[in-house]
């Protein structure tokens, strides 16, 4: 449980370092836009809390350490000789070509890039939780909510792109108009229910996981959690599977047109 009742070193160390500055920066911004626009966006941390949260810490140390890991990479990969970790890496590209043609198309190489960025960063922000003095920044709802809220606005303009914005909006009322009434109020719940379910289901998992290990630390012997370190690195993959699973069928709704 310490890991939920005491602040983590490293983001004290951040705090102690760059606080001032962030609070300096926030104190600026308040000038210019005022106290309430600046209460709205979040730049009064509450009493007690750091300037700078866990989660964009641990988000940051995600995103910082997958650019120096796949850019080491990227140096070492051959197309005479590829390794053993350059062929993995092919075989995750390949499943996720596979994946995006089955579920959106022959246009869904198109959006390998940033289902694949996504994927990776949630199983590295799923998985960072499990290496002691740091946390997963899945396990704060405001990360996994962060995501799906990207998610959902991005599928309706890339809906929007591909069909225009009147025809993609009558899709919402359904297949005759007579039903329209009744159709486009279920389709707008539906649609804003989609990220409230990527985000809970994602946070709630990661959170319950990380709360049973550091439970299980703190009353055990050391390698009695070993068992459920494993469960939670399969669960990591998993959840990030399906978040980018469910995110691809949303995508693939909203690019859909008569000649798929």
């Amino acid at each position: 449980m310490e890991k939920y009742e005491h602040q983590l070193a490293i983001v004290k160390w951040v705090n102690e370092l760059l606080g001032p500055a962030v609070a300096s920066l926030f104190a600026a911004i308040e000038n210019i836009i005022g106290p309430r626009a600046a209460g709205v966006l979040g730049l009064h941390p509450q009493p007690g809390h750091d300037i700078i949260s866990q989660p964009l810490i641990m988000a940051t140390i995600v995103v910082l350490f997958m650019i120096v890991l796949f850019g080491i990479i990227r140096t070492r990969f051959t197309v005479e000789n590829p390794g053993n970790l350059q062929q993995a890496l092919e075989s995750v590209v390949e499943f996720l070509q596979v994946q995006l043609e089955e579920n959106i198309g022959h246009d869904g190489h198109k959006f390998l890039a940033l289902i694949g960025t996504i994927a990776l960063f949630l199983v590295f922000s799923n998985l960072i939780g499990l290496i002691p003095g740091f946390a997963s920044p899945t396990g704060d709802i405001n990360v996994p909510a962060g995501c799906a809220i990207f998610m959902f606005l991005y599928y309706n303009y890339q809906g929007m792109r591909k069909q225009g914005i009147g025809r993609y909006l009558l899709h919402f009322a359904g297949p005759v108009w007579w039903l329209s009434p009744i159709m486009i109020p279920i389709e707008i719940i539906s649609h804003l229910a989609r990220p409230f379910s990527l985000t809970v289901r994602l946070y709630a998992n990661i959170f319950a996981e990380d709360l049973l290990i550091a439970v299980f630390f703190s009353l055990v012997a050391f390698l009695l959690p070993l068992p459920f370190m494993a469960f939670a690195i399969f669960g990591g993959f998993l959840q990030a599977f399906i978040f980018i699973t469910l995110s691809q069928v949303y995508l693939a709704g909203a690019v859909a047109t008569e000649e798929h």
